[in-house]
């Protein structure tokens, strides 16, 4: 049986610090995670520094490529946080002061004392015609255009973020996953799970070696929507491992 057209998504990672090694990413894994809980490939991630030519270009071939766009960073107060003008500018639309998006900074910058000053008004910035994404950590919300969902950087921020827009998604089939690991060298199985993959092309096989101080390893994943096709390709794998003289075992 052959497996509907699967929902596609790419993750665009904005920001300087990522690009210099001084912040580590935290967002995609948990992005990534998530999405495969909703049935959503994510079939692309990109790091772009804070200027505003590379974010266009890179948000309009990305909406174009696949069902969802994510963002994260360059949403804050700050002179470089510029991600909000780039997406107006990528979508032609006008970037304005949304008022939804004033009443909500508003009204949690009161409840917590602090001043609303001009800086901080800069994230109640969104292109026009744009729908906002609650922030239940800080106030300041996201926002969503078409099939572009623009985030937060700070990982707590953004998760919160994308809880409250997941609603929104459409998905396909949940992607299954199963590990065979052995302690036989990558190369000894090559072969034989190329045969494999010719045999079940709807079946996504990877391996991945590892060195450890008792030996070589490895661990073989195999992905699908459907259960029984997956199994079948599992026993396939375990059946060569136990050819080559390996003990296949499952994580």
């Amino acid at each position: 049986m052959s497996e509907a057209k699967p929902v596609t998504a790419a993750l665009l990672i904005i920001g300087n610090e990522i690009l210099s090694g001084r912040t580590k990413d935290a967002n995609l894994p948990y992005v990534a995670d998530r999405l495969n809980d909703l049935g959503i490939r994510l079939r692309e991630a990109r790091v772009v520094p804070d200027v505003c030519d590379e974010i266009v270009e890179a948000v309009n071939a990305l909406r174009g490529r696949y069902d969802y766009v994510f963002t994260t960073g360059g949403i804050g107060p700050t002179h470089d946080d510029i991600t909000a003008e780039c997406v107006a500018r990528a979508f032609g639309r006008k970037l304005i002061q949304n008022p939804e998006a004033r009443r909500r900074m508003e009204a949690r910058y009161q409840e917590m004392g602090v001043e609303l000053n001009e800086a901080r008004l800069r994230m109640a910035n969104t292109p026009e015609g744009a729908v906002l994404i609650e922030n239940p950590v800080s106030g300041a919300p996201g926002f969503q255009v078409a099939n572009v969902f623009v985030m937060a950087g700070v990982p707590k921020i953004m998760q919160a973020m994308f809880e409250s827009l997941r609603e929104r998604l459409v998905g396909g089939a949940p992607l299954l996953s199963r590990s065979i690991t052995c302690s036989l060298p990558e190369g000894a199985l090559a072969g034989g799970l190329a045969a494999i993959q010719q045999r079940h092309p709807e079946v996504d096989i990877g391996s991945y070696p590892s060195y450890a101080s008792s030996g070589f390893g490895v661990a073989v994943v195999l992905r699908h929507t459907d259960a029984a096709a997956l199994d079948a390709a599992v026993e396939k794998v375990e059946a060569l491992i136990r050819e080559l003289g390996g003990t296949p075992e499952e994580r």
